[in-house]
């Protein structure tokens, strides 16, 4: 089980229907923490925590100063799928942007305002990190002038802002996050039917973590927090092992014992997937300098422990 801060706590989750949120919520609810989900879809978010958790489309259907412990902003669209053109990209700033700076003025509003707020960023805010550069990127690594980092720094930027009326806030920029379902299942497959290989020349960084650590690191921000006036303002939620993309086949391969010498040509993913394409075949060498240096011990601190305990 996680551990997070004392029980009970009243938190209120946006993005609680994702892969992520259902994982957070369901921790939550074992630490008998009182949860309110900020969703579009109040039936779904019902349904998925069998009415445990009270749902609620908009911010004003809140009691007036119902007093909550604790924000944790999970929202956002689906960054890798759909072309990156100026309608998506305006789909992307508003599920983070917008609705981080809704959450923003509903704190505003309130006499008694949350102690802490929890923000989720990604390593998209490093840009993109020439292959073969060795250099560990921490949080104080700067960010680049690129659509990704730049969608990643306004959605820091606002979710700061929160700092203005007394609330504690960390940002918590997630590498690939490995667990039974988001991301990974769809990684595994060409693996799995035994058509595995490297990504262009493989030798992109992939930084990743467990979503079991992902947890309990989020639960570690949130104490430090709430107890340490000194607490980071930004923490990498990624493995202390950062491996390339031909590692993490490699390594896949021989959990699942299937082949992997099938490589896949960078081309047809640029044709495919055009700027968004830099996610998959560029990366970063993200190391989680905050949370190590405050002893944060992972559960899963390679990529073979991390696939054995997910592939079993």
């Amino acid at each position: 089980m996680i551990t997070f801060p004392s029980a009970p706590q009243h938190v209120l989750v946006t993005g609680g229907t994702g892969f992520i949120g259902q994982a957070l919520i369901k921790e939550l609810l074992a630490n008998q923490h009182q949860v309110t989900v900020l969703s579009r879809n109040v039936q779904k978010a019902q349904a998925l925590f069998k009415g445990k958790v009270q749902a609620i489309s908009h911010l004003a259907d809140f009691k007036p100063n119902t007093p909550i412990t604790a924000v944790i902003n999970l929202a956002g669209a689906r960054i890798l799928g759909k072309p990156w053109t100026a309608k998506q990209k305006a789909v992307l700033r508003a599920s983070r942007i917008q609705l981080t700076q809704t959450l923003i003025d509903w704190m505003a509003q309130q006499t008694t305002k949350p102690p802490v707020l929890l923000s989720a960023s990604a390593i998209g805010y490093y840009g993109i990190q020439r292959q073969g550069d060795q250099t560990a990127l921490t949080e104080t690594s700067p960010p680049q002038a690129i659509f990704m980092s730049e969608l990643c720094q306004d959605w820091e930027k606002t979710a700061l802002q929160a700092q203005s009326y007394g609330v504690k806030v960390a940002t918590m920029r997630f590498g690939v996050v490995l667990g039974q379902g988001g991301a990974l299942p769809m990684m595994l497959l060409p693996v799995k039917l035994g058509v595995g290989g490297r990504m262009g020349t493989g030798q992109q960084w992939m930084s990743w973590i467990h979503l079991e650590d992902l947890l309990q690191a989020l639960a570690h921000a949130w104490s430090e927090l709430v107890n340490n006036p000194n607490a980071a303002k930004a923490y990498n939620f990624t493995a202390p092992e950062v491996v390339t993309q031909e590692q993490f086949v490699k390594t896949a391969a021989g959990v699942l014992k299937r082949p992997s010498f099938f490589p896949t040509p960078a081309w047809p993913v640029k044709l495919l997937l055009g700027e968004q394409a830099d996610l998959l075949l560029e990366g970063q060498k993200v190391i989680p300098q905050a949370l190590t240096q405050k002893g944060f011990k992972f559960k899963y601190p390679t990529m073979r422990s991390a696939l054995e305990a997910i592939c079993g």
